[in-house]
């Protein structure tokens, strides 16, 4: 269980204690459990969204949801969202981008990226047909974090660091299982789940295309920059009709 552990405590805040020494390549490895967590994380804050809409307006719900949701997540992807903004809208050398995102100061760019991000997600939650909730929110965070796994196979921008360590921990041993659970959550969607689904695969892509482009490869951050887009264009398809 210690992969578990790992993931638990990279995803989440929750206070799971990892007994064993963490070794290279070990977030890697617990990647095969993303998925799932994302599934309890998407069910637990669709729960929470259930419980909020029974006492609270629509757009209190919805602003209320994304602070919990963003609190169980630590704002982790939410920082690489920002990085992301900072550097590769900089008209800039690939040295230079990379350089701008480790900066640990907001640039304006990276303010505005998360301000545009978090209001994309309170206006689909409020915008969600009733009842869609419980499929959306659950199918956004596993998309999401299922995407990590794809885009950790792709061209790294840095040979040292935590997506590089991330990337060097993949194996068919970790991207099975969490392949079956994003298929079992996708399916049982619907055709219009599948349909979402498929075109944020699409999306990722893209996004990795550009970051190799820039950056010469991706990094931590344009991890997190896929999986905040993903959570948004899941929600986003969810929202419409």
């Amino acid at each position: 269980m210690k992969y578990f552990a790992v993931a638990i405590s990279f995803l989440t805040v929750f206070p799971v204690k990892v007994k064993e020494p963490i070794l290279p390549g070990d977030l890697g490895k617990s990647s095969s459990w993303f998925p799932l967590i994302g599934v309890f994380l998407g069910g637990l804050t669709a729960g929470i969204f259930f419980v909020c809409s029974i006492f609270l307006p629509p757009l209190v719900t919805a602003v209320l949801t994304i602070a919990i949701w963003i609190g169980l997540t630590g704002g982790l992807h939410l920082d690489g969202l920002a990085d992301c903004c900072d550097g590769m809208w900089n008209a800039s050398n690939p040295e230079r981008r990379l350089e701008i995102m480790k900066d640990p100061r907001l640039g304006s760019f990276g303010g505005i990226g998360l301000i545009l991000c978090i209001l994309i997600k309170v206006a689909c939650l409020n915008s969600l047909p009733s009842g869609v909730f419980w499929t959306a929110i659950p199918l956004a965070v596993s998309t999401a974090r299922w995407l990590l796994l794809c885009a950790g196979k792709q061209k790294m921008a840095r040979s040292t660091g935590m997506g590089a360590d991330f990337s060097s921990g993949i194996t068919p041993r970790s991207i099975i299982p969490a392949l079956l659970t994003i298929l079992m959550a996708t399916i049982l969607s619907g055709w219009k789940g599948i349909l979402i689904v498929a075109f944020t695969h699409g999306v990722a892509w893209l996004v990795a295309r550009v970051a190799i482009k820039q950056l010469g490869g991706l990094t931590g951050d344009v991890f997190g920059l896929i999986v905040e887009l993903s959570e948004c264009i899941v929600l986003l398809g969810f929202s419409v009709g």
